[in-house]
């Protein structure tokens, strides 16, 4: 389990976490949603114990991560900019990883690079920048974390390679209860494999639920009636936000599933639907009912 309890920290003047808790359970894969400089960088390397927090408390597994060794060699940082040693090949990353943490699995590496089909033996400096996000998963995976922190993850990979990188991390969170936390301003990114998401803006968390939670608590209902209604019959409801399309009213509803329709086959309409939302548009209306306009936050 991580834990992040009231985390402040400043660089100089710039306050760019503030006052930040959230808790990921084991064997979850977390999203941290938000803009470039919304403070997701920051939170992720003091999660991972790179850089220490001003204030607040940071743990995993109940034991402050930063310069507990131990802890580190349960966990692996993955950034958005790569580091690998200068002039290295994989195959010399591999011995490096396999001195530092001892539940690497050669096996494994073995089997992943005949998946991936890159060359061990070729200077990882000679890769494209896709390649080298590949390399820096294969030696991550290999490792056996137990807790994986990633840092817009897939920019830079093909659609094929992403979707088997996805795969095996998924794999890894099913079978070993690998703890994940994957940060992103791409909510359609995230969406497939998260089940639980935070969103950060301007080092503060806005919002933290279970997908799940989510996606229950929130619905997007279109109606037609045999003739006009008055605005009232619609009082008992939750709505978030409605518009007419010709003779078609869409509604954005919070409320249980059962109770929003209940009440409206009351109201007998001759079109009744209840749609599946994206998590973009869940957070559209999560983040208008608590007053920020999404473009502002994530894009």
């Amino acid at each position: 389990m991580i834990q992040v309890q009231n985390v402040n920290k400043k660089f100089e003047k710039d306050i760019v976490l503030d006052n930040i808790s959230l808790k990921v359970d084991k064997g979850s894969i977390y999203g941290l949603l938000g803009s470039n400089g919304a403070g997701k960088t920051t939170l992720l390397k003091t999660i991972a114990g790179i850089i220490k927090q001003n204030s607040g408390a940071v743990e995993v597994e109940r034991k402050p991560v930063f310069e507990n060794v131990s802890l580190k060699e349960m966990l692996i940082y993955i950034p958005d900019s790569l580091f690998f040693f200068s002039q290295y090949t994989t195959n010399q990353m591999a011995k490096f990883y396999e001195n530092m943490y001892p539940n690497w699995n050669n096996e494994r590496f073995v089997q992943m690079q005949q998946l991936l089909d890159l060359d061990p033996g070729k200077k990882i400096h000679r890769f494209s920048k896709g390649m080298q996000r590949q390399v820096a998963f294969w030696l991550a995976l290999c490792a056996m974390p137990d807790y994986l922190i990633l840092d817009e993850p897939f920019d830079g990979l093909d659609p094929v390679i992403r979707k088997k990188i996805k795969s095996w991390v998924i794999q890894d969170v099913a079978e070993r209860e690998m703890t994940v936390v994957v940060s992103s301003h791409n909510l359609s990114e995230v969406e497939d494999i998260c089940d639980a998401v935070g969103i950060i803006h301007r080092g503060k968390l806005l919002l933290e639920k279970e997908l799940d939670d989510l996606k229950s608590d929130i619905h997007k209902v279109q109606l037609a009636f045999k003739q006009e209604v008055s605005k009232d019959v619609f009082a008992g409801l939750n709505v978030l936000h409605q518009e007419k399309r010709g003779s078609v009213y869409v509604f954005i509803i919070r409320g249980e599933y059962d109770d929003i329709d209940q009440q409206i086959q009351q109201l007998d309409p001759v079109v009744f639907d209840i749609l599946p939302l994206t998590l973009e548009e869940i957070f559209i209306y999560e983040m208008e009912g608590v007053g920020y306009a999404i473009e502002n936050i994530l894009l």
